[in-house]
């Protein structure tokens, strides 16, 4: 009949998925929603809308799938709309969250339904809904610590369970084991260096960390193509990066993982000895990148260090200057151009290059070296096991004191002693799987080495502010003392230099002694005295020469041919 029209109740269904990993697989919702329009054509509804909450807990109230509904209702308030759930639990994983939003749900004119329960008002109902809601939040708490329980078990077993891996790692699923940490590259590279050069010195404070990760373009970065400060004190203080795992609040102590860290355990050691100690003053990116000798040269005059600044013209240009600002000194406010001290700092360093035939002799001193350093490997090799043992009996006889004392306290010292012991056995371990083993040949060591020694200013011109640092403090000792219309004094170098001037010196005084009989070209030797023999073989051919005389005289004093 013209007109007419069939009027069915309004309804609306509400869904709710708890986890991440089943809003990621699509499972949970559509499931949630079929069921209640299923219900909704069995009772006659019309379901208009669907609310839903994605990986939301049960054990909350604010919701905003579910403050959407509520506002829902309240604009068709007259309606006596229809709010369907798949189940209670779908609604809440506790009482008190499922009464509080049950009573929202009424404030704001919905009937709450279920295929799976039927909701009254009587006491018979109200307890069996009672039931429910605590049956459900008993299976909230039970799920929680199964999942807790196994996520214990693996970090027991030096796994790392969490769902996100640290940064500069990922998970690789390995047979036998499960889901592993294993190297992020290129992250796990620059979050390496970044911690070892903190650990080492050559980032001074947080601050020089973060402006090196901010100049990597593959370091994660706010919008503003920045670094947070709390991210990269978080790095610097998570042992994992050590290849540790730990939970102290789970029960579970330091203990090695099974994943390769990006650094040792001692660099760690060494990071958090220099987080608790003195804290720097954060220098200033935008000063010390333009003037990187700041810091580092001193006024001739007052000895005090020279600063620099950008000094405006008329034309506006900038024009960056050194200068010194000590009360009283003579060169106070006196500017010196950033071009003129660092072109005579570029000459300096090139003064301190070696000459080519002292690197012969150097490499045997160094091979020299080399070969004892790993004879003393060895021994540290023992000095180490005897130092594990020593710590292992230390422990065993703390845990028998813990048996029989009575006095919390006593039993609380005796713990944190143990748990001492505990790391101090890890780094000894730790340096024990890496004593007397070099990570790389003496050949690429010796080459890398050189490459530095025999020409630093080639480093200083990288564009790397950290590189032009590095050369500071490894070719230098002291701060540089420079004075205007003089240039710099005769600067302190580092020992490595002092040695190579010094071997300059001696040489520049020696004369080849040529006598009657012909030189024989003969291995050199390391300047110690007697013949060469199977416990001191020769280091190199150097090209040097010696006469009969010392052969047939090997107890001869070194340079005495």
């Amino acid at each position: 009949m013209k007109g007419e029209f069939t009027h069915s109740q309004r309804a609306i269904s509400y869904v709710r998925v708890s986890s991440v990993a089943q809003v990621k697989k699509g499972q949970g919702a559509e499931s949630q929603a079929a069921r209640c329009e299923e219900y909704a054509r069995m009772k006659g509804y019309r379901v208009e809308k669907v609310f839903e909450d994605k990986a939301v807990s049960g054990s909350l109230v604010e919701r905003p799938g579910m403050k959407q509904l509520l506002a829902y209702l309240r604009a068709n308030r007259k309606d006596n709309i229809r709010v369907l759930i798949d189940d209670i639990s779908r609604l809440a994983r506790g009482l008190n969250a499922h009464l509080a939003l049950r009573a929202s749900i009424a404030q704001a004119g919905g009937v709450l339904e279920s295929p799976s329960i039927e909701f009254g008002e009587d006491s018979d109902s109200q307890l069996i809904e009672h039931l429910l809601a605590s049956v459900s939040a008993h299976q909230r708490t039970k799920n929680a610590e199964q999942t807790k329980n196994r996520m214990r078990a693996r970090i027991m077993n030096g796994y790392w369970p969490f769902a996100a891996s640290a940064m500069g790692f990922k998970y690789e699923k390995r047979p036998g084991h499960g889901n592993v940490l294993v190297r992020d590259e290129p992250l796990a590279s620059i979050i390496q260096e970044g911690l070892e050069g903190y650990a080492s010195g050559r980032f001074q404070t947080q601050a020089e960390v973060k402006r090196f990760f901010e100049s990597q373009p593959d370091f994660p970065k706010t919008g503003r193509g920045k670094v947070r400060n709390q991210l990269v004190n978080d790095l610097l203080k998570r042992v994992i990066y050590a290849g540790m795992v730990e939970r102290p609040e789970w029960g579970v102590s330091l203990r090695p993982g099974k994943h390769d860290g990006l650094i040792s355990y001692e660099t760690f050691l060494k990071i958090q000895e220099r987080l608790e100690g003195r804290a720097y003053a954060p220098a200033r990116a935008d000063l010390n990148e333009s003037f990187p000798l700041r810091g580092s040269v001193v006024c001739g005059d007052c000895g005090k260090p020279l600063t620099a600044c950008f000094s405006k013209s008329k034309t506006g240009a900038r024009h960056p200057y050194y200068l010194c600002y000590t009360k009283g000194c003579p060169s106070k406010g006196k500017s010196i151009r950033k071009a003129d001290i660092e072109g005579e700092f570029e000459a300096l360093l090139e003064t301190l290059q070696p000459a080519e035939t002292m690197f012969a002799m150097v490499q045997a001193m160094f091979s020299d070296a080399w070969e004892q350093q790993r004879r003393s490997g060895q021994a540290m090799r023992q000095t180490l096991k005897r130092s594990i043992a020593k710590c292992e009996t230390q422990i065993t006889q703390l845990l028998d004191r813990i048996v029989s004392a009575s006095s919390e306290s006593v039993i609380a010292a005796y713990e944190a002693r143990i748990d001492k012991l505990e790391k101090e056995k890890l780094a000894l371990t730790e340096k024990l799987e890496t004593a007397g083993k070099p990570r790389r040949a003496f050949g690429e060591m010796f080459e890398l080495a050189m490459g530095f020694l025999a020409n630093p200013c080639n480093l200083w011109k990288s564009e790397c502010y950290e590189d032009k640092q590095t050369v500071l403090k490894l070719v230098f000792s002291e701060p540089l003392q420079y004075r205007r219309n003089e240039g710099f004094r005769t600067p302190a170098t580092s020992c490595v230099f002092r040695v190579f001037e010094g071997f300059a010196t001696k040489m520049k005084g020696v004369a080849e002694r040529m006598g009657f009989e012909p030189t024989i070209p003969v291995r050199v030797y390391a300047l110690s005295r007697g013949a060469p023999s199977a416990t001191r073989p020769p280091l190199r051919e150097a090209g040097w020469v010696i006469t009969p005389a010392r052969l047939r005289n090997p107890s001869l004093a070194p340079g005495t041919y």
